[in-house]
């Protein structure tokens, strides 16, 4: 299919072999983060992104210098429940850099998330940097406005005073 065939412009380039994907198809895009814990944010992110990829990685990253409400193990089995018919979506855990991690998984992009201004500055440099020493590309979605006030550290600190949560997890 041809970039003119294709409503959205998206095929790939004309060689065989394309760096963003593997073949000659959608590309594979990781999505980093803690998810400590996965939010409706997060979900809807995947489901958006989904129609962009042939394949989508949910990477959870182990950061040892942060403490977490929930283990890694736990929530990488909880993704993996919620994905579990979604036969396009995986879901693994990593140490190191991003950019590393979508070199082993034959990523050429990785998606994030951009719920402020704030957040697109941080998530501009990040992006510059990955494309730099790495070469991957970043594909920045906007949350959703009636989710842009939804992040995990709110969630966590809601969670410590004792409140319920569950109307902002998938």
């Amino acid at each position: 299919m041809t970039a003119s065939e294709d409503p959205r412009g998206l095929s790939a380039p004309d060689s065989a072999e394309s760096p963003h994907g593997g073949d000659n198809t959608l590309p594979v895009i990781v999505f980093p983060g803690t998810f400590d814990p996965f939010t409706v944010g997060h979900a809807s992110l995947v489901e958006r992104a989904l129609p962009l990829c042939s394949r989508l990685v949910i990477a959870l990253g182990y950061n040892p210098a942060k403490s977490s409400a929930d283990t890694v193990a736990s929530r990488l089995e909880s993704i993996k429940a919620l994905y579990a018919s979604e036969p396009r979506v995986e879901v693994v855990s990593y140490t190191g850099l991003t950019v590393d991690l979508c070199h082993s998984l034959g990523a050429g992009w990785m998606l994030r998330g951009v719920r402020t201004v704030a957040d697109f500055e941080y998530e501009r440099n990040l992006a510059d940097i990955n494309r730099r020493i790495g070469g991957v590309e970043t594909l920045l979605l906007f949350t959703l406005p009636e989710l842009a006030c939804v992040s995990s550290s709110t969630l966590r600190e809601l969670a410590s005073f004792g409140r319920d949560i569950t109307p902002f997890l998938p």
